[in-house]
This record gives structure tokens, C-alpha cells and sequence, in this order.
């Protein structure tokens, strides 16, 4: 099943009320989503053995990697960066600022906390750092809006989809509920 496959059965559960919205009305996200010819693309990034990000340059696009496995387990497999990566480089630029602003700000936590970039800190350094931002009123619109990008394109992958229960048989009645705390 393609990603604009999965994204239509998403909106649909959404527009019936039977999907809580992952993403607000205001988030970028949500226009992106409904773009056809941009999901088409990522399907064809998913797939692509030479990829290379279209919008982020390769610091950010590993940055992004590393924080997308730690915020949503599974973002690698999913290739969660690919997402993004092309849905910015089709977005707006104020959009596109805002994801490289928020990037930086996790860049620039972690030098504070612990003096080396993001990449380089331990599995449990990288836990701490994200679990600081996520309470601190300085970083927490930048980690809530990175963990909004995600989130949303890791559960309109297939992973993401399969992990919320749904088997390509039907559409979702209702969700099961989360486990995670916080």
C-alpha cells in the first residue's frame, strides 16, 4: 500500500470522526497531507536506493533521524526523514524556517546540557535532553513541533498504520488507546 493510500484512509477516518486528529488544522502538515502528487513523490523517495534530502542538508537530515527514532520507535524503518524531507521542500519557506529553527533548537539544547551536538550524545543522554526540552518553557514549542511532524508522518506510514491496528482490511472504528505516559 503507497502513502497516499494510507494518508486518504487516514483523512477519511478523520473526516468521520472515527480517527482523532493527529495533526491540528493549523500545522503545515495538514494541507501537505492532501496533496496527492506530493505523496506520489514520497512514495517514489521511499523507495529510492541513491536518496538525498531535498530540503534539509545531511547534518539535519541524521539529526532528524536520531530525534524521530527516540520520539516515535520505528521512525527509521518508516524513513520518517524521507517524509518530512520532501513534504518541507514542497512547503512554504515560514514552514520551512520553523522545522530548521526547531532543529537548531535541539542542536543548541544539547550543546548547553551536555556540550556536544545531538548525534554525539549517548542513548540516554539523547532521552534526558529530549525529556528536558519537552518540560522547559524555552525549548518545548520546538520539541512539540518537531514531535508533531513525527508523529504524523510515522502514523501515515504503513508501520505507523499497522502499529494503530489497522490491517489493509478495513478502517478504523476506533483507536486503541496509547500506553506511553506523557
Amino acid at each position: 500500500m503507497t502513502r497516499r493510500d494510507m494518508v486518504e484512509k487516514m483523512l477519511a477516518g478523520m473526516a468521520a470522526g472515527v480517527i482523532w486528529p493527529l495533526i491540528g488544522a493549523a500545522h503545515p502538515l495538514h494541507a501537505l497531507l492532501k496533496n496527492g502528487d506530493t505523496l506520489d513523490r514520497a512514495d517514489a523517495a521511499h523507495r529510492a536506493a541513491d536518496w538525498k534530502p531535498l530540503f534539509l542538508n545531511p547534518q539535519q537530515d541524521q539529526t532528524l533521524v536520531d530525534l524521530a527514532e527516540i520520539i516515535v520507535p520505528g521512525s527509521t524503518k518508516a524513513q520518517v526523514n524521507r517524509f518530512i524531507d520532501l513534504l518541507l521542500s514542497v512547503g512554504i519557506k515560514d514552514d520551512q524556517e520553523r522545522f530548521a529553527g526547531s532543529l537548531a533548537d535541539m542542536q543548541s539544547a544539547s550543546q548547553e546540557k551536555f556540550g556536544r551536538g545531538f548525534r554525539q550524545l549517548t542513548a540516554s543522554e539523547k532521552e534526558e535532553l529530549l525529556t528536558g526540552v519537552s518540560a522547559d518553557s524555552a525549548h518545548q514549542k520546538h520539541f512539540d513541533d518537531l514531535k508533531e511532524w513525527i508523529s504524523t508522518a510515522y502514523y501515515s506510514s504503513e508501520e505507523g498504520m499497522r502499529e494503530l491496528g489497522w490491517t489493509g482490511e478495513h478502517a478504523f472504528r476506533t483507536l486503541t488507546e496509547c500506553s506511553h505516559q506523557g
